[in-house]
């Protein structure tokens, strides 16, 4: 019989520990919540399972795999964020391989040596690892556990000890609850601090943080950057987070919009606009100073 119930009673870290002292093999679906109308022995809503949000495997209590249905966990979106492959590479292959499996399109990309087998390792490990760290922060939604249930061949497994990886999600959430208060609200958007040339001579920033910065823009909002950039909320409060700290990025919270008068719409909204191509080492001065005050201006 099928272990069920919701996060809200029995958390992700405490399945976690469950299935790493029982060294279950299985699968946890959690689904999005629907109210029906009832209420539990606690005299809480009781939660119908929706559509489903997640899928965890393990096997004999190690993580070996982890997705997230709302998103876009394809092997050629995970390498592209991990800057493995260009912008232009991973439209290239969503357009050439979209019918072939993530395991046999990581045995062409290692043949044609665009990455090494190691590098496929790495980045799933990263990814299936960030998946559990955002699950462990959801405090809603009914889940089941079904023993012996395993993903499809087709997916390319990792095998993560679940210890650290409680450890480390034990942390982040500390530090999740501090991004939530530098950012309550994901419809706010960003300006560049004042004096920008200034303040971005000698800056260093990384692929993701500099893909962040190509779309700062009062028209832009927080959530809609990282819907564009496929970005957790917490990686993109992270990131904002080390701009902010820099001096160079600004949050702007929404203003609320007066009786009668329309909400603006953006003329280039992160929806009409497709993400600048990722460059592989930080473009010149000129280069970001000139962008800088393009999106100034807009």
């Amino acid at each position: 019989m099928p272990l069920q119930g919701n996060i809200r009673d029995f958390s992700t870290t405490q399945l976690l520990n469950l299935v790493n002292l029982s060294r279950r093999t299985g699968m946890l679906t959690i689904y999005e919540g629907l109210p029906t109308g009832e209420k539990d022995a606690m005299k809480n809503d009781k939660m119908a399972p929706g559509k489903e949000r997640a899928r965890v495997a393990f096997n004999k209590g190690k993580l070996t795999y982890a997705a997230m249905l709302e998103r876009d966990n394809s092997l050629v979106t995970v390498l592209n964020k991990a800057g493995k492959l260009t912008d232009e590479q991973a439209r290239v292959l969503r357009e050439r391989a979209s019918n072939i499996t993530d395991k046999a399109l990581a045995m062409r990309l290692i043949g044609a040596k665009y990455v090494t087998q190691q590098d496929i390792l790495d980045v799933m490990r990263r990814h299936t690892e960030d998946i559990i760290y955002e699950l462990m922060t959801w405090t809603e939604g009914p889940f089941r556990f079904d023993d012996n249930e395993q993903p499809s061949s087709d997916v390319i497994p990792v095998l993560i000890e679940l210890e650290n990886v409680i450890i480390e999600g034990g942390r982040r959430i500390t530090e999740q609850r501090e991004l939530d208060k530098f950012i309550d609200d994901l419809d706010a958007s960003l300006e560049f601090a004042d004096n920008p040339k200034e303040r971005f001579k000698g800056i260093h920033l990384s692929v993701n943080e500099w893909k962040v910065v190509s779309y700062v823009n009062p028209k832009n909002t927080i959530r809609q950057i990282m819907k564009v950039l496929n970005m957790s909320e917490v990686e993109i409060k992270r990131i904002l987070y080390s701009l902010n700290q820099a001096g160079l990025v600004e949050i702007v919270k929404p203003q609320a919009v007066r009786p009668g008068v329309k909400a603006p719409t953006p003329a280039a909204s992160v929806a009409q606009r497709k993400p600048q191509a990722r460059p592989q080492k930080p473009p010149e001065k000129k280069v970001v100073l000139s962008l800088i005050e393009k999106l100034k201006s807009m």
